[in-house]
């Protein structure tokens, strides 16, 4: 009897962001090293998207994102977003409190602080059933950043999810 394959349900599925510098990105977030800010994911698309501004006229829309990539996504979006900023749509618990490194020195105390703040965060996913790794390091050609690189264990899943983001101080 054939294995049954693996189904992502429990990841979720949401709108796709992407990596945001004034101009669109195609860089999927859960890829991206680092921003400065966030935007939808535009895709080509079908019935009821938008037409694009060149000249070919394609239809575009919303990106979504599901499964795996949901689930990277909203990692990512968790760590970058300040703990207690949803406070007011009724998640004051969400996100993570790595902004609290940003004017420090990069040094073993700013970087132990972001390795407890990385774990807090990851703690709060539901969507994890466990934390493998986690490597907090310095950049050789960015000394005011912190490189912060993860993997975790989905839930109904055993392949490992790896991720990393950068911090700059």
């Amino acid at each position: 009897m054939a294995p049954k394959p693996k189904t992502y349900d429990v990841l979720g599925r949401d709108i796709a962001v992407t990596a945001y510098s004034g101009t669109a990105g195609s860089v999927p977030l859960e890829f991206a090293d680092s921003w400065g800010s966030v935007d939808l994911s535009v895709v080509p698309g079908g019935r009821g998207g938008l037409r694009s501004a060149a000249v070919t006229g394609d239809i575009r829309d919303i990106g979504v994102s599901q499964g795996r990539s949901n689930l990277a996504q909203a990692l990512i979006l968790r760590l970058v977003t300040p703990q207690g900023s949803l406070e007011g749509l009724g998640h004051p618990q969400y996100g993570s409190r790595l902004v609290e490194l940003i004017g420090r020195e990069n040094n073993d105390t700013a970087r132990n602080l972001a390795r407890m703040f990385t774990l807090e965060a990851l703690a709060q996913e539901p969507r994890l059933s466990q934390i493998l790794d986690l490597t907090i390091a310095t950049t050789p050609d960015a000394p005011d950043t912190i490189r912060i690189g993860f993997s975790v264990v989905p839930r109904n899943d055993d392949t490992p999810l790896s991720l990393a983001l950068e911090v700059k101080l």
